[in-house]
């Protein structure tokens, strides 16, 4: 358990020194948050009907911007493979890592969230079920990339190949993330949506840990 804990201190904090990784993907996820009702239009109706869309359409492409840095450099730098010769087993090791990207990269989007709500004038029902929505379905980006960043931690500009691998398996917690406050907005209550996120993020966890660890393993040997 101290071993894991380090790996997750470790990389938390490689995560804010080493090219701001963590600080770059809240930045984008601010900025261009800011600049989306400059070019969709001030209309308050039309941005309070799409803002759960749209904050949720901004996660994934903050979670995609980071995602290479899971396993990249230690790949590189041969920490990896010191890691997987390591106490702990490597499919522990990814869970390390995937823990580590998400206290950087989906829990800061889910702290700014309501600002986001803000912006867009997000009706007072929709706060809560996108929060929580967030919180439950971030995990599920972390650990979805988690699978493509493994797949293309060879590859040197694998960046597109792994937005091409990941994009497509984002769309069900996409669809029921914003579902949730879309439904809670309109009245219709979102327990089931946050039902189908908790398990789309459980799914993630029993799958993508183990073919996570098993495409590391390939690649190392």
């Amino acid at each position: 358990m101290t071993a894991f804990l380090a790996l997750v201190r470790r990389d938390v904090m490689l995560s804010f020194r080493i090219g701001g990784g963590a600080v770059l993907g809240l930045v984008f996820f601010l900025t261009v948050g800011a600049l989306m009702p400059l070019g969709i239009g001030p209309e308050p109706q039309l941005l309070s009907k799409i803002a759960p869309g749209l904050i949720w359409v901004l996660a994934v492409l903050t979670a995609l911007l980071t995602l290479d840095r899971l396993f990249q450099a230690d790949f590189e730098d041969g920490s990896l493979d010191q890691l997987a010769l390591g106490q702990l087993p490597l499919w522990l090791v990814v869970l390390g890592k995937v823990l580590a990207h998400w206290l950087t990269t989906g829990l800061p989007l889910c702290l700014f969230a309501p600002l986001m709500g803000v912006l867009f004038g997000l009706a007072p029902e929709g706060y809560w079920p996108l929060v929580l929505g967030l919180l439950l379905g971030t995990p599920a980006l972390s650990l979805t990339g988690a699978m493509g960043a493994a797949l293309t931690v060879a590859l040197r500009r694998g960046g597109l190949l792994l937005s091409l691998i990941v994009l497509p398996l984002y769309i069900p917690v996409l669809i029921f993330g914003a579902g949730s406050a879309i439904m809670a907005v309109d009245g219709l209550g979102a327990d089931g949506a946050l039902m189908m996120v908790s398990a789309l993020s459980l799914f993630s966890l029993v799958v993508s840990l183990p073919l996570s660890a098993l495409s590391l393993k390939t690649h190392l040997s």
